[in-house]
């Protein structure tokens, strides 16, 4: 299987928000129109029903006959195609949600403006949906005062914004300016249809992610096996909610979602450190991170040499603080603390038995008997034991919509 198709098939499984959903897609005429082309694919494989509309320029970037192939419907490009008329208003009330991408300079200006010379443009003008536009330009223009202030008055009016990525661009300059990518734009439109009231918004919420690495020396540490990908996981759709998100983040190779601040840490004293300098100010904090509970009493400032048959001198460990404990002593009223539990025995009374030991609102339950479930597998089976008694028992899903579930439970626990 291909990279791509890899990829494809992580962004789709599992994901049902999206299914039966109407998104529109509004291309307008930058190089960066090749990437809509995924966009579309990964719209359509959610189950989602997907409509393109184009501006005249945008067709000498990308072809028609691929989008129109690729969402199953017809491309519409003109407001009069011989004698027939595309109903605009019909476009614009039909949709979900409207997502232009690339969305260029040119086009910005005429959104801010209202200026109606395209179809694209009427039917921006008469949808009652939201709308999500992803930036494509180059640097220059893209840190261009008058583009600034037309992005912020877009903001004003309630359109939402991508990022703009740095990197090679159009022109060969290296950069801000480059659209987001498709995965990107893909996740913001599930986190917009998913959670369109934004229940978490004006909430922080702080997130564990990944293991820790205690050194042994220069070369070596102790350690695990985890990747990052439930906590990153649970980070991203707590942000879709609208939380404001900070992410404390061991080792990863993970591609971490935007609009998240991310705190990168190596050892349990750092990112217990860093979680007691914020667990005051949020009002959320999910505690998934594969701390190590114990670490080298000293760590060798050179790498120890090997000898044969025994190390030459023996490693003393001294255990590392219990950082949901720790949270669960300085616990306020209405904070929500979610704990997880890695077991391989007596998992049901295990878990229920931290929940009530460590203070917390939540534990999330991980079975390494469980097939489906564990570190580095893009996939998990989860039960959420609550305070109060609640327990709630899921099925193997990806990663993503495990995350899902956690966080509408938060937001049900909040009620």
């Amino acid at each position: 299987m291909h990279d791509s198709q890899l990829r494809l098939s992580f962004f789709i499984f599992g994901i049902m928000q999206l299914q039966n959903r109407k998104i529109l897609i509004g291309i307008t005429g930058s190089i960066a129109a090749y990437k809509t082309i995924l966009l579309v694919r990964l719209l359509v494989k959610a189950g989602a029903e997907v409509r393109v509309v184009m501006t005249g320029a945008a067709k000498d970037f990308v072809s028609p006959l691929v989008l129109s192939t690729l969402s199953r419907n017809k491309v519409e490009t003109d407001l009069f195609e011989g004698d027939a008329w595309a109903n605009h208003v019909m476009l614009g009330r039909w949709a979900d949600l409207f997502v232009v991408a690339p969305l260029t300079c040119n086009t910005l200006s005429k959104m801010v403006q209202g200026q109606c010379d395209s179809l694209l443009m009427a039917v921006y003008l008469s949808s009652t949906c939201p709308v999500l536009v992803s930036p494509a330009m180059d640097e220059d223009m893209w840190h261009h005062k008058t583009t600034l202030r037309n992005v912020d008055k877009l903001k004003e009016d309630g359109v939402h914004f991508m990022h703009v990525g740095n990197g090679e661009l159009g022109s060969g300059l290296f950069g801000d300016g480059r659209m987001a990518e498709p995965e990107e734009i893909f996740q913001s439109v599930h986190g917009l249809l998913a959670y369109p009231a934004k229940p978490l918004k004006g909430l922080t919420a702080l997130v564990t992610a990944g293991p820790t690495y205690e050194p042994i020396d220069p070369v070596r540490f102790i350690g695990n096996h985890s990747s990052g990908k439930m906590g990153i996981a649970i980070a991203n759709e707590l942000a879709n909610a609208g939380a404001d998100v900070k992410l404390v983040l061991g080792p990863s190779a993970q591609k971490l979602p935007s609009g998240i601040e991310v705190v990168r840490v190596q050892t349990a004293l750092q990112m217990y450190e860093e979680v007691m300098n914020s667990i005051d100010g949020a009002e959320i904090a999910v505690f998934s991170a594969a701390v190590a509970d114990y670490r080298p009493a000293e760590s060798k400032v050179s790498k120890i040499k090997k000898m044969a048959g025994m190390l030459p001198d023996p490693i003393f460990l001294e255990e590392n603080p219990d950082i949901l404990k720790a949270c669960g002593q300085r616990k306020k009223d209405g904070q929500v603390l979610v704990g997880f539990a890695l077991e391989t025995d007596n998992e049901a009374g295990n878990a229920q038995q931290k929940l009530r030991d460590k203070k917390a609102s939540m534990i999330v339950l991980n079975s390494l008997n469980d097939e489906g479930a564990g570190f580095g597998l893009d996939t998990n089976k989860i039960t959420i034991f609550e305070e109060g008694g609640r327990q709630t028992e899921l099925p193997i899903l990806s990663k993503q919509e495990t995350a899902v579930q956690i966080v509408n439970a938060i937001i049900n626990f909040r009620k």
